[in-house]
């Protein structure tokens, strides 16, 4: 497929245009665009709750129309998930060190972040910028290619440190998710 963006850009339109189902599609997703634009100024809980309900209907309605996609998407993710603890991607783990660095100056400079989950979140970070420093170092030492997966996976310590490091992120990950979590049913229920 060989189209050009403009090419690409006119056959979504020829679709949209080609079918009533098409412009019905579009005139759906136009009223929830000006639906959600609108409640911003009125922020009105009621029209927030329809649209949420709106989106899960639709995903929930995909779900039971075609359960074979979704087990096959469902499947390919996991797969997928295990295939990069088993065999981390050394590109992947770059990206996961600019995401690192991306929190460590979020947290820097947040005035919202608590002082305890500062201290959690440096320690984590500090933590897996040792170890992907390690792997940097263990590479360069033994003349290994960065990004020739292969050889760097015969070494045991390689393997090991992306291995863990991505254990960490994991682990600073559940944390954070149930970190907020209890803030925000603490808040909830300490105002009742």
């Amino acid at each position: 497929m060989n189209l050009s963006i403009l090419d690409k850009i006119t056959s979504i339109l020829k679709y949209i245009f080609s079918s009533f189902l098409g412009i019905e599609m579009l005139i759906f997703s136009l009223l929830l665009l000006t639906i959600l634009i609108y409640n911003i100024k009125t922020k009105r809980k009621f029209v927030e709750i329809i649209v949420i309900g709106l989106y899960i209907g639709i995903l929930i309605g995909l779900i039971c129309a075609y359960p074979t996609y979704t087990k096959s998407c469902i499947d390919t993710l996991i797969k997928s998930i295990m295939s990069y603890i088993y065999f981390p991607s050394t590109v992947a783990y770059f990206f996961i060190m600019l995401f690192i660095t991306t929190f460590i100056f979020i947290t820097y400079f947040s005035k919202k972040i608590s002082d305890f989950k500062r201290i959690i979140n440096y320690i984590f970070f500090t933590s897996i910028y040792f170890m992907f420093l390690s792997f940097v170092a263990i590479a360069t030492y033994n003349g290994i290619n960065l990004s020739d997966t292969v050889l760097l996976y015969r070494y045991d310590v390689i393997l090991s440190i992306v291995q863990m490091s991505n254990l960490l992120l994991l682990i600073w990950i559940l944390f954070t998710i149930f970190y907020y979590l209890y803030n925000y049913f603490k808040k909830k229920y300490d105002k009742e």
